[in-house]
């Protein structure tokens, strides 16, 4: 199966997909696969790699045209009339032909003002990868990576603005390039793209509709392309990669009917596949006993694991069954709904009418009684069957009363299977199922499919039972009645807490847990798919001999986002759950409620971050904040240290010991700052005050490294100055620059000031710009400044080696002169703030971060 199916496979047996073995286990364990006949790669789950909720992938069947090889004829004309567009996007799946390293047009737009109105071209660049480069008013941005030219399909979006002339490229859901000013300078204000033009797919037009060129027209295939006259979100170009359609300001959709086809290109039909979450999963290479990653989408041979106390109950459950309750759903439904054995039965793929009549029946045979206390296999078939319906794909054209009538049935069984006398079944198959707390997962995976219920004209739900229930969702928290869990979570039923180790992730587990609250869990969505932003949300009080509140799950559509929420909850490998505080920290802790605060970690890396990441998992921004803390805290040392060591050795004033002791005064400042910048993000006023204060520093930090670069100049050229004038111009630049710098930004983007993941410039609103436009100038001049101290150094090593060794060998004057050439280098790269060049490859990787975060910390 592919790794989805293989996942799922194991899940719906109670069982997991194989973990990586550990090192000592692997040569035995490549044999005893070996032993049953299996070879080449299994597939693999990964320990820190949790995929909570899978994105809906479907079968896209779609018209492709295909482009064999690059000529003046082949072309195809969009047939639909293009208003003038002062802002546009436009998306397309792409086959790039990789045979040819030549540019080639994906599509031409031009008007009889102007041929080269909007345009996208590519070629393949000597390291494999395509790059892109888009043309408004023919004005060219620059050729950017953005995917491998491995012959696969690839989903693309590019997207303009008049205002601010700002563009971006997105490849595979990324954003691999953008920014401002693309035809936005001149005389007059950027114009919008003109309208009534001619859009052709496949060549560049040199003259209006016509006249091509065989070098620059596009080989390989296309499909999917669509025209939108705005800048769609990141989150709706996810949605549009995964096969959705955006219909609102939409110009082109992708049709037949729509396109003038030149007779001997090829039109075929294929079916796409929508992509998943991950597109490459780890995998055992059997007899190697290596490890590597393969497209999910293959089909592998993979393990179902269980822990021999899992594995010998469900057995045990299995032999003593009375499959009372399977009968009873069978006979009613007059098929087999339930299973009767866990191990052999066949995952079903439920469309949604199947899904509801399936739990309509088993909510009748439940509601009635007719079985008063569910035996161990049983609960298992109805888990089963409740995994099944969590999995099913809602289509395009499904009735939502229909979804919303099995919201109504799931909550009515997980009310139902949590009652009284079912206690002891829920023992019975700890080892299993690992208590209610798998509930909870469920009813979460559920609640994503309910999104299509939610709408700009309908914001609120309610579907409730008993003590389970969700009700509009402002932030998506679940509920349940305290007895519901409190019951199953500890079969003593007394509540005391037992508290064991401090769990893996900063949480406490418990083995025997009172339920304080009804809200149990909390995630952040945005169609379908987990987003990350920062969270405030408050905890009411309630006295332990209260009757317990009713239980709500609060969903509600805010802006484009359709946000649902479940919070604290991480389920445990172990029994009974755990409960995380992870990124969250308390804000105010009052007798009758209790505030808390959920947001990113603070790095490093973020200072030059021009655009945001894609997110980074929990123990890549543990490691980055780690890092950012040590680095900090030995520069932080040593920065004072030295300051006070200027002070108390009295070391003969002049300007280098005056810049040295402004310098480390601005950078140890900084770099306190940053490092206990996450305590202001719970309040806005002193999240604002702290981002103000870094702004500065770290921009006088980067002023009076330039200032070292002009120092250091001043020593190699004649300059025509005082002392005294150069101080006060030293002092200027050092500190006067970034207060003129700080004052600007805030005067005019007051209100846009923040990001909203961390403390620091806002980078969604390019106010970032205000640091790192002049950080590159100061790089710029300062590497300047090094190469002119390199060569007048290199020039006076090679005089004194002919002076002082006139018969050394040449060995020994290349030596000397490398080594004169290496030593201002390595001295003059972090005072000079040069090591600070690498924070522009962020972008490009995690490792880069690591790089980033390492040198620039340790400043």
């Amino acid at each position: 199966l592919d790794w989805w199916q293989a996942d799922r496979y194991c899940e719906q047996r109670f069982a997991q997909l194989l973990f990586e073995p550990q090192d000592t286990e692997q040569g035995s364990f490549s044999k005893l696969l070996q032993s049953h006949h299996i070879t080449g790669s299994v597939w693999l789950k990964e320990k820190d790699t949790v995929l909570h909720k899978t994105k809906r992938r479907r079968g896209h069947t779609v018209p492709v045209l295909v482009f064999r090889d690059k000529t003046d004829t082949k072309y195809v004309k969009v047939l639909s009339d293009f208003p003038a567009l002062p802002a546009v996007t436009a998306c397309a799946h792409l086959q790039w032909d990789t045979r040819t390293q030549e540019i080639a047009t994906i599509f031409s737009y031009a008007v009889s003002a102007f041929i080269n109105e909007f345009q996208l071209r590519g070629f393949v660049d000597e390291e494999g990868f395509v790059r892109f480069a888009l043309i408004v008013h023919g004005h060219h941005s620059p050729y950017l990576p953005v995917f491998r030219a491995d012959g696969q399909w690839h989903h693309f979006c590019v997207t303009w603005q008049q205002e601010n002339g700002t563009w971006a490229i997105y490849a595979d859901g990324k954003r691999r390039a953008s920014a401002s000013g693309l035809c936005s300078a001149g005389p007059s204000a950027p114009q919008a793209i003109f309208g009534q033009g001619t859009f052709i797919i496949g060549q560049d037009q040199d003259s209006l509709g016509g006249t091509f060129r065989a070098k620059e027209s596009f080989s390989g295939n296309i499909t999917d392309l669509h025209i939108w006259q705005r800048v769609l979100s990141t989150e709706q170009i996810e949605k549009v990669r995964s096969c959705w359609v955006i219909e609102q300001d939409l110009v082109f959709g992708w049709s037949s009917n729509a396109l003038e086809v030149e007779s001997t290109i090829q039109a075929v039909t294929t079916q796409l596949l929508c992509p998943g979450p991950v597109e490459e999963c780890r995998v055992l290479e059997v007899g190697s006993s290596g490890f590597s990653y393969a497209s999910c989408l293959q089909t592998l041979p993979f393990i179902c694991l269980y822990s021999k106390d899992a594995y010998w109950q469900l057995k045990r459950a299995q032999l003593e069954s009375s499959h009372s309750l399977a009968s009873c759903v069978n006979t009613l439904a007059v098929r087999t709904v339930i299973p009767d054995s866990v191990f052999t039965s066949d995952v079903q793929d439920m469309n949604l009418s199947v899904a509801l009549d399936a739990l309509d029946i088993l909510a009748t045979v439940l509601r009635e009684g007719e079985v008063p206390v569910l035996d161990p296999s049983d609960l298992l078939a109805v888990l089963q069957l409740l995994k099944q319906v969590s999995h099913v794909e809602i289509q395009e054209g499904d009735e939502l009363e229909m979804l919303e009538q099995l919201g109504q049935y799931y909550m009515e069984v997980t009310e139902l299977i949590l009652e009284e006398q079912n206690t002891g079944t829920w023992s019975s198959v700890s080892q299993v199922i690992r208590g209610p707390m798998a509930v909870v997962e469920l009813c979460d995976r559920m609640l994503s499919l309910l999104v299509p219920l939610l709408t700009p004209e309908r914001t609120k739900i309610t579907i409730q039972h008993g003590n389970v229930g969700l009700h509009r969702v402002t932030v998506k928290n679940m509920w349940f009645g305290y007895g519901s869990l409190q019951r199953c979570l500890s079969s003593s039923g007394t509540g005391a807490v037992s508290q064991d180790t401090a769990a893996s992730d900063r949480g406490q587990k418990y083995l025997s847990t009172t339920v304080g609250t009804a809200v149990i869990s909390s995630t952040l969505l945005s169609d379908y798919q987990e987003i990350s932003a920062s969270v405030r949300y408050r905890l009411q009080h309630r006295a332990q001999n209260e009757i317990p509140i009713m239980p709500w799950l609060f969903v509600e559509v805010k802006g484009n986002f359709r946000v649902f929420f479940l919070f604290l909850l991480h389920v445990s490998p172990d029994a009974g759950g755990m409960w995380s505080t992870a990124g969250c920290s308390v804000v105010m802790s009052l007798p009758d409620s209790t505030a808390c605060f959920c947001n990113h970690t603070t790095n490093f890396a973020v200072l030059l971050q021009v655009y945001e990441m894609e997110q980074r998992t929990t123990k890549e921004e543990l490691t980055l904040q780690t890092l950012t803390f040590i680095g900090c805290g030995i520069s932080f040392c040593a920065l004072i240290v030295t300051f006070i060591l200027f002070l108390v050795v009295r070391v003969p004033k002049s300007e280098r010991t005056t810049v040295h002791k402004n310098l480390i005064f601005a950078l140890a400042a900084g770099e306190a700052l940053l490092m206990f910048s996450e305590l202001a993000k719970t309040n806005q006023v002193l999240c604002f005050m702290v981002t103000a204060c870094l702004h500065l520093f770290f921009m006088a930090a980067f002023s009076w490294m330039l200032v070292e670069g002009l120092l250091l100049w001043s020593k190699v050229v004649a300059v025509n100055m005082s002392e005294d004038r150069r101080m006060k111009f030293y002092y200027v630049t050092g500190w006067g620059l970034p207060v003129l710098i700080v004052g600007v930004t805030l005067a005019t983007s007051f209100n846009k000031y923040v990001a909203a993941n961390h403390c620091w410039l806002n980078v969604q609103t390019n106010v970032i710009w205000a640091f790192v436009g002049p950080v590159l100038f100061i790089l710029a001049v300062n590497t300047f400044v090094l190469l002119r101290v390199v060569m007048v150094t290199v020039a006076s090593a090679r005089r004194r080696s002919k002076m002082l060794t006139p018969n050394s060998s040449l060995e020994n004057q290349i030596g000397a002169q490398i080594w004169a050439t290496a030593k201002p280098v390595l001295v003059l790269l972090p005072v000079l703030g040069l090591t600070w060049v690498c924070g522009v490859l962020v972008h490009l990787g995690i490792v880069w971060a690591y790089v980033f975060t390492v040198l620039n910390s340790l400043q």
